[in-house]
């Protein structure tokens, strides 16, 4: 039978169920990170969200929640759903993101958002499945088998050394 999607050379991008699953859980993740954010800022606001105040705000969560996201891919390359679901986002070249490509998919996922997820529906039309900021960006995402393995390097030796 024969594919239509070319695959990368290197690990396997994860399948629709787990992204679905993982947004899910990120979406809970999300929320409760702008909730928290929103009850600062509405506290250090005196309770006043109109006018200006309001555009402030967004701006305020868009700020906060792309620390969240840009931090955490580019210290590991993924967020605790993405950890969960074993899912890490890298480079196309398989190396890892750093700051600047956090940042840059950041943004280009809020602005794949906005035309009712066209974007994200995109994956469903890309030769190799990926949302189209991870293709403007340069990143896609991978299946990492120890993303959500907590034990140290010394136990993971330990365990697969036949001497120790």
């Amino acid at each position: 039978m024969s594919s239509f999607r070319r695959t990368l050379p290197g690990p396997q991008g994860p399948g629709v169920a787990p992204r679905l699953l993982s947004l899910a859980y990120e979406i809970l993740v999300v929320s409760a990170i702008a909730l928290v954010a929103g009850l600062v800022f509405y506290g250090v606001a005196n309770g006043s969200l109109s006018g200006s105040v309001r555009h402030l705000f967004q701006v305020y969560l868009f700020l906060v929640l792309g620390a969240y996201f840009v931090a955490c891919w580019s210290r590991g390359g993924r967020t605790l759903p993405m950890q969960t679901w074993k899912i890490r986002v890298v480079r196309d070249d398989g190396v890892s993101i750093g700051i600047g490509r956090a940042m840059l998919r950041y943004v280009l996922a809020w602005l794949s958002l906005m035309p009712l997820g066209a974007g994200f529906l995109w994956a469903f039309f890309d030769r190799e499945g990926q949302f189209l900021h991870d293709r403007l960006a340069g990143t896609r995402m991978i299946v990492d088998g120890e993303a959500g393995d907590r034990r140290s390097n010394a136990e993971k030796i330990k365990r697969d050394s036949p001497i120790l």
